[in-house]
């Protein structure tokens, strides 16, 4: 069964999503999926380089021993607000919130989701919990680390109630957003699609939301018995009043692991469209990936105590942990093997979004297998608390789920705007990151080996070679992600006129005007051909 229509002509007879009314209010109140994905990438993008401005300023500060910008707690309060800002406010949020939320109707034949208006209300809750946990900053910060870990968050001076509010808050945004997804992939889908005829993208979306209904209730309740116990006095995780610490931990992760599934999923849903469209070819194992996204999201959710191996847990636990950390790779493994078998015999087409596709199969099997060092019982006693942690999470996270938002951006810029970017730039920038990331974290994977333990802002003169090539690394990382963001920006304005198809997409999305009007498409879908089964070419000959 098919899921395709026949290709639109660039300019839509009817008004597109951006010029159909104008005005700040009319982007406001708009219930319009694709404005509301784009005013949350407005928004998260301008917090993203907040945060990498952060990061570039404690790497500095790591270039040499001793106290170089600012004393150690300033550095352990940018460290917590940077970790917020880029776990809530940007890496959690951000596929799902901007590009799921523009292409999911589009994907599924859909005019909008199921419930506009809830869906305007998610981004406004994303908003005020963001503007909470800035607004913190002019109380002081916090330092307890993004974690909010206890005792930290119980002894600390410092105002935190107003980053935990802003975290629930935040939860809320991305309840809401998990059900619409799963209601408009269930309600919205375009006569005669059935399951096993959507995109994969959808399928990562699908799965994800399940994670955000299912999991993210259980830090908002943690957050809250943190509230009570700190300023009503019931003693939860206190042990001197009878509490356990350990609970936190456990209900902190019960959450946390599973959203890392919510970081990593849609990345790879976006790989699975990028890959077959650059390689020419019908994705292979569609059934096994589509499967393998459940997978993940369903063991994923049985394995948080893996961060906890050192905490004192029972030794049947752990060896019940590290299995489950250990078994979670196999599905995450399935999709590497099918992503490279579809490129074998492709006609390969190295244009940005497929480079920066390229980057994450390399750089998140870097962070996968490190992680399983860190599933390992034994070896974790040593690793745990070092470098080697932020190094793997940074290979797994960013270059993960944050490559793929950016090869994303490559990808489906075109169709949001209608304009091409500069291709050359695009390119350039891609390798500068790549040089750059690596040169960043590269060099913590062997400063943990040797003993070095995160988060310290100052270290043993025997560390500083590896710190200052991380710095080095971190510098060039960031210029490159500039001049990405400029190149963007500029290409709304000075880019060539996008056709409707640029990239020769087999999805719905490349069937609709370039930017799509208002309700998506101008016809009824046409299901001549499946998602992804790519037209025939026929030489002259």
């Amino acid at each position: 069964m098919n899921t395709q229509v026949k290709t639109a002509a660039s300019s839509s007879p009817v008004p597109d999503y951006i010029r159909a009314s104008k005005g700040i209010w009319s982007w406001l109140t708009t219930t319009d999926h694709k404005r509301i994905g784009l005013m949350y990438f407005v928004v998260m993008i301008s917090l993203f380089v907040a945060a990498m401005g952060m990061a570039v300023t404690f790497r500095l500060e790591l270039f040499s021993p001793g106290e170089q910008l600012f004393e150690s707690d300033i550095y352990n309060r940018l460290l917590t607000l940077h970790g917020v800002v880029m776990i809530f406010l940007f890496i959690i949020p951000g596929i799902p919130a901007v590009f799921g939320n523009f292409f999911l109707p589009i994907m599924i034949g859909a005019k909008d989701v199921v419930f506009p208006r809830l869906n305007l209300l998610s981004w406004y809750c994303f908003v005020v919990g963001a503007l909470i946990a800035l607004f913190s900053v002019t109380l002081g910060g916090i330092d307890t680390g993004w974690t909010f870990y206890v005792p930290y968050s119980q002894k600390t001076d410092l105002n935190v109630l107003v980053p935990i509010l802003a975290a629930f808050i935040i939860g809320w945004s991305s309840i809401l957003t998990g059900i619409n997804f799963i209601a408009t992939t269930h309600r919205m889908r375009v006569k005669g699609m059935g399951f096993f005829d959507m995109p994969l993208f959808v399928w990562s979306l699908y799965a994800t939301g399940w994670i955000q209904i299912l999991a993210t209730p259980v830090v908002g309740i943690t957050l809250l018995l943190l509230v009570f116990e700190k300023f009503v006095g019931v003693a939860i995780f206190d042990p001197a009043a009878g509490g356990d610490p350990i609970l936190f931990e456990h209900l902190f992760w019960i959450y946390s692991h599973p959203a890392v599934y919510v970081m990593i999923l849609p990345a790879m849903g976006v790989v699975s469209e990028i890959i077959p469209t650059f390689a020419r070819r019908t994705i292979f194992g569609y059934k096994t990936i589509a499967y393998s996204s459940i997978a993940i999201a369903g063991i994923g959710s049985l394995v948080w105590a893996h961060h906890m191996f050192t905490s004192g847990m029972v030794d049947e636990a752990r060896i019940v942990f590290s299995f489950l950390t250990f078994f979670v790779a196999v599905p995450s493994g399935v999709k590497v093997f099918n992503w490279l078998a579809t490129l074998y015999k492709g006609s390969i087409e190295l244009r940005s979004p497929m480079m920066w596709c390229l980057m994450f199969i390399f750089l998140f099997s870097i962070g996968g297998l490190t992680g399983l060092f860190n599933a390992s019982l034994s070896i974790d006693i040593h690793l745990h608390d070092t470098s080697w942690v932020p190094a793997h999470f940074h290979y797994t996270i960013f270059g993960g789920a944050v490559v793929i938002l950016f090869a994303a951006c490559h990808y489906w810029w075109p169709k949001i705007f209608g304009r091409m970017v500069n291709e050359r730039i695009a390119i350039g920038t891609c390798i500068g990151f790549f040089i750059g990331f690596n040169l960043t974290y590269m060099p913590l994977f062997f400063a943990g080996t040797a003993g070095m333990p995160r988060r310290y802002a100052d270290y043993l003169p025997e560390y500083t070679i590896y710190h200052r090539l991380s710095t080095i690394g971190a510098v060039i990382l960031a210029t490159s992600i500039l001049i990405m963001i400029i190149n963007l920006v500029r290409s709304i304005s000075k880019g060539k006129i996008a056709p409707a198809n640029p990239w020769q997409g087999a999805t719905l999305e490349w069937t609709v005007p370039s930017p799509p009007p208002t309700l998506n498409f101008t016809g009824e879908p046409d299901t001549s051909r499946g998602a992804y089964e790519y037209p025939v070419e026929v030489s002259d000959g």
